[in-house]
């Protein structure tokens, strides 16, 4: 419960520190403008909402941010055709997912190359340093995801506001910001047993110096693309 409160915490703080880019990305660069309305939000929304909740059931990691851009795209086409869809920002968006697992695999085989060349005397002793060094890259990881996932959320809430006349323009307020932080880091809180178990020990036995290894890794591709403004699957 310790680790699962202190990535809540970052989670929430993240979004404060690394800018809004992923929901600019989001939220203006996917659909045109005039062909958002309420109801493609709301649908958008819902479609990601029941599957994010299907896999959570059944245990299994999904994607967010395929889930709520595919919504969106699929009610924004049906609402308005396959015309309102920018390509330039689908590109980016569809190359951001798509390199991203390709990119966390190559960088957290790299890594624990690296750990290996350097600790190849170490004794198992190592693995309570390892342990210790969690807290760091925890956190680090936690950042950088409260830095791209809560950004997707930011920028549909935003989008709504536009298109129901609140805002004239595109730009995050900042309640919004602190309300889909918050969101986040209280899912975080309250904790998704069955996705910890499934990804701590089902898949493979993680010990210390693996998950030091592929959270390392992970964050630097997560914030790395959070800051270019690319949605990723953390």
């Amino acid at each position: 419960r310790r680790a699962l409160y202190m990535t809540a915490a970052a989670e929430f703080i993240a979004p404060f520190l690394f800018g809004v880019a992923v929901a600019t990305t989001v939220g203006k660069g996917l659909i045109a403008p005039h062909a958002i309305t309420l109801n493609v939000v709301i649908a958008a929304v819902l479609a990601a909402v029941v599957w994010n909740l299907f896999t959570w059931l059944i245990g299994i990691p999904s994607s967010s941010s395929h889930a709520l851009v595919g919504g969106l795209l699929g009610a924004a086409i049906l609402a308005a055709g396959l015309g309102v869809v920018q390509i330039e920002g689908l590109l980016k968006i569809i190359i951001s997912l798509l390199i991203s697992p390709v990119l966390g695999l190559l960088a957290g085989f790299g890594f624990m190359q690296l750990m290996r060349l350097v600790f190849q005397n170490a004794t198992r002793r190592i693995s309570g340093a390892f342990k210790n060094a969690q807290v760091i890259t925890a956190l680090g990881l936690a950042l950088s995801h409260g830095s791209n996932d809560a950004q997707k959320t930011m920028g549909i809430i935003t989008l709504g506001l536009v298109t129901a006349g609140y805002q004239e323009t595109f730009h995050v307020p900042l309640w919004v910001i602190a309300i889909s932080a918050g969101a986040i880091a209280l899912g975080t809180a309250l904790g998704g047993w069955r996705l910890i178990r499934t990804l701590g020990g089902r898949i493979y036995k993680i010990r210390p110096e693996h998950a030091f290894s592929s959270q390392t890794a992970s964050a630097l591709v997560i914030l790395g693309a959070a800051l270019l403004g690319g949605p990723v699957s953390t």
